[in-house]
C-alpha cells in the first residue's frame, strides 16, 4: 500500500498535513503505546476523545503529548474529554472549548475547537465525541456543523468517535456538508471499533469541501504502527487523514 504523503509546506503556500483522530479512553490503557502510535503517525494535528477529565488531567494530557511530540492545544475537561493535540508546525490563532447543552441523565458533551495556520494557510479544528442517544447525536451533528461554520475560516477540519458508522443519519447529515475523508479517499483500513476485532466505522474525519483529501483510515501499514500497540493502546483504532489545504 502506499505511503501517505508527508506534511509539507508547497511553493504555492498550500500546506499539506496529517490529521490523527483518536479516542483514547482516558489513557487507562498502555499510554507507552499509544505514545508510540501516535508518533509513528507524525500528526500535524491530533483531534483526542476521551481525553482525561479528573485528577491531575492536564498534567497527564501534557504528558502523552510530549511522549508524542506534540503539545497540548485546547481541550480536555473544559469540553468534556475532546482535546486537540498539535505539533509545533502550527501556529495558533485561537481556541475554545464548548460545553454542549446536557440532557439530564445523559453524559455531558462538548466540542474542542482551534484556528490555527500552516505556513499561507488557516484551518478550522474542531474534536467531538457525540452522544450514544440517537436523538441527541443527531441534535450534536448540527451544533458541530454550526460551530465549524462559526468559525470564520474557508476551511476545517473536524474528527472524532461519532458512536455510528455512516449509515447513520448523523454520520450522514456530517457528510452531506463536509467530506467524509475516508470515503473519498480510502487508505488503510476502514473499521475502528474494537482493536481485537474491528467491524465497525465509528471514527471519521472530516473536511470541507475546498480541501484536498490525499488520503485517510485506520494505519494499519504506517510504519512504526504496530498491531500490539494498537491493541494496547486503547479500544479504539485511530483515524489518520493527509490533507492539502490550499493557500
Amino acid at each position: 500500500m502506499a505511503l501517505l504523503p508527508n506534511s509539507a509546506t508547497e511553493p504555492d503556500g498550500s500546506a499539506v498535513i496529517r490529521v490523527l483522530s483518536y479516542n483514547i479512553r482516558s489513557m487507562r490503557d498502555d499510554t507507552d503505546a499509544l505514545a508510540r502510535v501516535i508518533t509513528a503517525c507524525a500528526p500535524d494535528l491530533v483531534l483526542v476523545q476521551e481525553a482525561p477529565r479528573f485528577f491531575r488531567w492536564r498534567k497527564k494530557l501534557a504528558r502523552l503529548a510530549a511522549a508524542s511530540g506534540q503539545v497540548v492545544l485546547t481541550g480536555g475537561a473544559t469540553a468534556a474529554g475532546p482535546a486537540i493535540l498539535c505539533s509545533l508546525r502550527a501556529t495558533v490563532e485561537r481556541t475554545e472549548d464548548v460545553l454542549l447543552p446536557l440532557t439530564p441523565g445523559l453524559h455531558r458533551r462538548g466540542f474542542a475547537t482551534a484556528v490555527v495556520r500552516f505556513g499561507a494557510t488557516r484551518l478550522g479544528v474542531l474534536s467531538c465525541h457525540l452522544s450514544l442517544q440517537r436523538d441527541e447525536r443527531h441534535e450534536q451533528g448540527g451544533l458541530l456543523l454550526d460551530r465549524l461554520a462559526g468559525l470564520g475560516v474557508e476551511h476545517a477540519v473536524a474528527g472524532g468517535d461519532l458512536n455510528e458508522g455512516p449509515d447513520g443519519r448523523t454520520f450522514r447529515r456530517l457528510a452531506e456538508t463536509l467530506q467524509d475523508c475516508r470515503a473519498t479517499a480510502p487508505w488503510g483500513g476502514e473499521f475502528t471499533s474494537t482493536p481485537a476485532d474491528p467491524r465497525r466505522r465509528i471514527d471519521a474525519v472530516f473536511a470541507t469541501k475546498g480541501i484536498e483529501v490525499l488520503g485517510c483510515g485506520v494505519p494499519l501499514d504506517q510504519p512504526g504502527v504496530r498491531e500490539a500497540d494498537l491493541r494496547a493502546a486503547t479500544d479504539h483504532l485511530p483515524v489518520l487523514a493527509a490533507v492539502r489545504i490550499p493557500a
